[in-house]
């Protein structure tokens, strides 16, 4: 597990601009179970979640036309709980943090895993996050 100094300022960045946090499994089950859209990342502390994941994800909320109802997030390697039981709603995908995921009345409907993020810029995952929102939200 990841020591709170190092994740705390990298959580506060999804936080402190909208995103509630799923901490347990029974958080990500009352998430998933609802109606409506909700975007989930998985955040992490690797370089490509600060260079384009994080930005990316900012940008497509606060940019978008249509918007997910819910807008969650985890941290993988530290709220362990709710990451392991979000993966367990991302299969057949494998486990990849970051990952960006976009459910519609508790079906995954859109899934950015990392090999998509990494190298993207924030602007690329911003464009993709808003044609799944341009698709799946009202």
């Amino acid at each position: 597990m990841y020591p709170e100094e190092i994740v705390i300022p990298m959580k506060e960045e999804l936080t402190e601009n909208g995103f509630s946090e799923m901490l347990t499994a029974e958080d990500v089950k009352k998430t998933l179970s609802g109606k409506g859209t909700s975007l989930v990342v998985i955040n992490s502390v690797c370089g490509c979640s600060a260079g384009t994941a994080r930005p990316g994800v900012l940008m497509a909320v606060n940019s978008a036309t249509k918007k997910p109802d819910n807008i969650k997030t985890s941290f993988a390697g530290f709220d362990v709980e709710a990451v392991n039981e979000i993966r367990k709603h991302l299969m057949p995908y494998p486990p990849s943090s970051p990952a960006i995921a976009l459910f519609k009345d508790g079906e995954l409907v859109h899934m950015i895993e990392r090999h998509m993020i990494e190298g993207r810029s924030a602007q690329m995952i911003a464009d993709n996050l808003k044609g799944a929102f341009d698709t799946h939200c009202n």
